[in-house]
C-alpha cells in the first residue's frame, strides 16, 4: 500500500484508520506516507475509507485559503477526498504479509481466510485433536503490535526441540523449511504480519512441558503471545484438561465449545465427540 503524493492533500484522515500505526503525515513533504516496514498489507485503509475523486490542486488551494483566513477545512473523517490510497502489486515475500493480515484473502495452503486456519472449531469433522490429546494454538501479534516470523521461529524451534507435532493444515507449518526443527524459510523471517497462529498437539502427559516452554520463550519475543488449549470431551461433557491447566496456574474456562453438529466427510466414519476450548 502506498499513498500517491500527487493526490494526497495531507488531510490525515487515513492516519487513525491504520491498525498498525503505519501511516503518518510527513512535515517535510506535507503528504501522508506509509512506513513500509510497519505496514502489514491488511488493506484496512483502502477498504475502510470512502473515496471521493476531488481534484487535488483544488483541495489544496481551498485548504491554503482556509488556513490563511484562520479556519479549518477538513474532509469528512472517514473519507479520502482524492482517492490517494493506492494498492501496489505484491510479490514474494511481501505478499505473505497480506495473506496473514487481510481477512478477505484466503491462504493458498489451506483455502481459509484470515490467518488461514479454523483451529479446532471443526474438530468434529477433522478430528485434529484425538482422545487423550491436548491441542494448543499459540497466537502471535495483535492489531497495533503485529509479529515478525523471526519471533515466531524462536517459538517454533523451541517447541520442535520437545518433539511436538505441528498441525500440517496450518499456514505457518507450510512455511517451515524443516518441520522437525521448526525452522521457517529465511526469505520471510523479517516479514511482519498482524497476527499468526501456530498449532501443535501433545499427549496430556506433556502439557506441563509445553506450557513451561511457552512461558520461557515468550518474554524474549517482541510481540504479544496468547495461548489457547483444547481437548476432546467425554460423552458426559467432562474433560481433564481444565484441571491440569488450573494446577499450572492458568484458570481455565470454556471459551468455545463445538457442539458436534458437523457432517462426517468419510463414509462410515464415527462422529467424534465434541471439542471444548479452554483459554
Amino acid at each position: 500500500m502506498r499513498i500517491d503524493p500527487g493526490k494526497c492533500v495531507a488531510c490525515a484522515n487515513c492516519v487513525p484508520v491504520c491498525p498498525m500505526g503505519a501511516i503518518a503525515v510527513s512535515p517535510a513533504l506535507n503528504r501522508a506516507v506509509v512506513d513500509a516496514d510497519a505496514c502489514v498489507e491488511c488493506f484496512t485503509c483502502h477498504r475502510g475509507m470512502s473515496k471521493e475523486h476531488l481534484n487535488p490542486t483544488f483541495v489544496r488551494a481551498v485548504r491554503r485559503v482556509a488556513k490563511a483566513l484562520r479556519f479549518r477545512f477538513d474532509p469528512e473523517p472517514d473519507v479520502c477526498p482524492t482517492d490517494a490510497l493506492t494498492p501496489e502489486d505484491l510479490s514474494w515475500p511481501r505478499i505473505v504479509r497480506r495473506a496473514f493480515s487481510d481477512p478477505q484473502v484466503p491462504h493458498e495452503s489451506t483455502g481459509i481466510h484470515g490467518r488461514g486456519t479454523a483451529e479446532v472449531k471443526t474438530n468434529d469433522v477433522t478430528g485434529r485433536v484425538a482422545a487423550g490429546e491436548a491441542g494448543f494454538v499459540i497466537e502471535f501479534g495483535r492489531p497495533g503490535v503485529g509479529a515478525r516470523f523471526r519471533d515466531i521461529e524462536r517459538m517454533t524451534t523451541a517447541l520442535a526441540g520437545l518433539g511436538v507435532a505441528f498441525e500440517p493444515m496450518n499456514p505457518v507449518t507450510t512455511l517451515m523449511k524443516e518441520e522437525g526443527r521448526g525452522t521457517i524459510r529465511e526469505d520471510i523471517l523479517d516479514e511482519k504480519v498482524m497476527s499468526a497462529i501456530v498449532e501443535i498437539k501433545v499427549p496430556f502427559a506433556r502439557v506441563t512441558e509445553v506450557l513451561a516452554c511457552i512461558r520461557e520463550v515468550s518474554p524474549r519475543l517482541d510481540t504479544v503471545v496468547v495461548v489457547g488449549a483444547s481437548t476432546r470431551c467425554a460423552p458426559d461433557g467432562s474433560e481433564p484438561l481444565s484441571a491440569l491447566l488450573e494446577r499450572e496456574g492458568y484458570p481455565a474456562y470454556r471459551g468455545k465449545t463445538n457442539l458436534g453438529l458437523g457432517r462426517v466427510t468419510v463414509p462410515g466414519a464415527k462422529v467424534p465427540t465434541p471439542t471444548s476450548a479452554a483459554r
